[in-house]
């Protein structure tokens, strides 16, 4: 259930919303339709400027990750973003709890013309009648209805269930995978594994074989970030993490006796020491500094971080044999593979936007060459500059890693100046291939997600047999009306 506390908070938040448009305080006395189909006619894409003629080409925008690394560089931002469009914006972007400064900003009166939200707080807002829907946007774009900017496909991950799209993806969102340490598979004479014996044999050679060569039994098989990212092993047994949906009704495979083997299997790399033993307290940046630092030879993490391990260990040592490499996870018995694709990050219009041509003429300009630059490596002549056609980053680039929200993207007619990192073309085909989504429904996974990975805990580490704790873990989810 949602706290009552966030539930005030979220009541507060539509009420704002669908209040001021009652009250027809739009500001530009064309505010976009509630229901039915969508607004205003689409801007012809080549001619965004045309619309938004009839507003004061201005934003107010709120993003969690977009924008500057600073208070400082943000208002550079600001100020890039008017040199390459002519939009005046300011740019809200907290530095922390972005959610709830966001809920709190809107509940208190504040407007904005553009949010950059995640996929469950979208839903969460449609289901509460404050966005505006871009369906009809999206298929008359030029732009956005390009496969070379966005594959068509991609949608899906977007729309309602009855077909209606209210957000347009902010950037390339990649997925989960096992990464493994290929160097030591090629040191010590083995296969990328297969099957799960495969991953354990691996692993338990990763353990044993001394693949550090350091003399010294330090190190292990596989480590994680608590339960994050088991997807690819759970593949084995064809179970999809989070929620899924049949016939109406919401399970949690990871809770089904189909579960039983693999967490008996995960079992048994904890007993014999193969699993780190601190995988239940560790975070993302343990894990990965024990795969930085030859402690362990697999890890499950994001495509992108295959080609920053593997660029992180060259720049500390050009001659280094690391090499990281990501890895499908286990078919199940119908040889399917499933790994887990990342929510993906939206702009949305709020109804009571006062902007909402210039919101729409902005959505469109983000996906372009120059927007992606901006959002990937930086502000001109702060992060980076332009000799001849020749992109050089500066010192100020090189430290923000070519990330300013937007660390890869869709169009494919704006190639990467400096090329992919090694390794993640190849971890991001994967995912395209075989990632899917997760469902994850408004106020429950929260909740839900507690008691799988208590129990989950108590499977793997033998404090309570898998069965059992599959047995337990159901019925609390049953008994908390989080699962059907």
């Amino acid at each position: 259930m949602i706290p009552k506390s966030k539930k005030i908070v979220q009541s507060a938040l539509a009420a704002m919303l669908l209040g001021t448009i009652v009250a027809g305080c739009s500001g530009n006395g064309g505010a976009p339709a509630q229901s039915g189909g969508d607004a205003a006619a689409s801007p012809k894409a080549d001619a965004p400027k045309s619309d938004a003629k009839k507003e004061e080409r201005s934003l107010h925008i709120m993003a969690g990750v977009i924008g500057g690394k600073t208070p400082e560089e943000n208002t550079l931002f600001e100020k890039e973003i008017e040199r390459l469009t002519g939009i005046k914006v300011k740019l809200d972007k907290p530095a922390s709890d972005y959610d709830q400064k966001l809920l709190a900003a809107i509940a208190s009166g504040e407007k904005f013309d553009l949010l950059q939200i995640s996929k469950e707080k979208m839903n969460l807002f449609i289901d509460q009648g404050i966005l505006t829907p871009l369906t009809d946007k999206v298929k008359q774009s030029k732009v956005l209805s390009d496969p070379n900017v966005i594959p068509t496909g991609e949608w899906d991950q977007v729309k309602t269930k009855d077909g209606k799209i209210y957000g347009v993806f902010t950037k390339y969102q990649g997925g989960t995978m096992p990464i493994i340490r290929e160097d030591w598979i090629k040191k010590l004479n083995l296969k990328d594994p297969v099957t799960l014996d495969d991953y354990y044999n691996v692993l338990k050679a990763f353990k044993e074989q001394d693949p550090d060569g350091n003399g010294k039994a330090d190190t292990y098989g596989l480590s994680t970030a608590g339960m994050y990212e088991l997807q690819g092993f759970f593949s084995a047994a064809g179970l999809k993490q989070r929620y899924v949906e049949k016939d109406g009704k919401l399970d949690v495979p990871y809770s089904t006796d189909a579960a039983i083997p693999v967490y008996e299997w995960l079992n048994k790399l904890y007993k014999e020491g193969i699993l780190d033993p601190n995988f239940t307290t560790n975070d993302t940046a343990k894990m990965r500094n024990l795969f930085l630092s030859d402690r362990v030879g697999m890890i499950t993490y994001w495509d992108a971080w295959v080609g920053m391990l593997n660029n992180t260990r060259k720049t500390q040592d050009p001659n280094t044999a690391f090499e990281a490499k990501g890895l499908p996870g286990i078919a199940d018995k119908d040889g399917k593979f499933m790994l887990r694709r990342g929510d993906p990050d939206v702009w949305v219009i709020p109804v009571n936007a006062e902007h909402p041509n210039t919101a729409w003429e902005f959505i469109e300009w983000w996906h372009t060459k120059d927007a992606i630059y901006l959002g990937s490596l930086g502000i001109k002549d702060n992060d980076w500059t332009d000799n001849g056609g020749k992109i050089e980053l500066t010192k100020t680039g090189k430290d923000h890693a070519m990330d300013h929200g937007v660390p890869f993207w869709y169009n494919k007619n704006v190639p990467n100046p400096f090329g992919l990192l090694p390794g993640v073309k190849e971890a991001q085909d994967l995912v395209m291939k075989y990632a899917t989504l997760e469902l994850t429904p408004s106020g429950k996974w929260t909740d839900a997600e507690k008691i799988i990975t208590d129990y989950s805990f108590k499977a793997i580490t033998g404090q309570m047999p898998a069965a059992d704790a599959v047995k337990k873990m159901r019925e609390e989810l049953k008994a908390k009306k989080l699962i059907d």
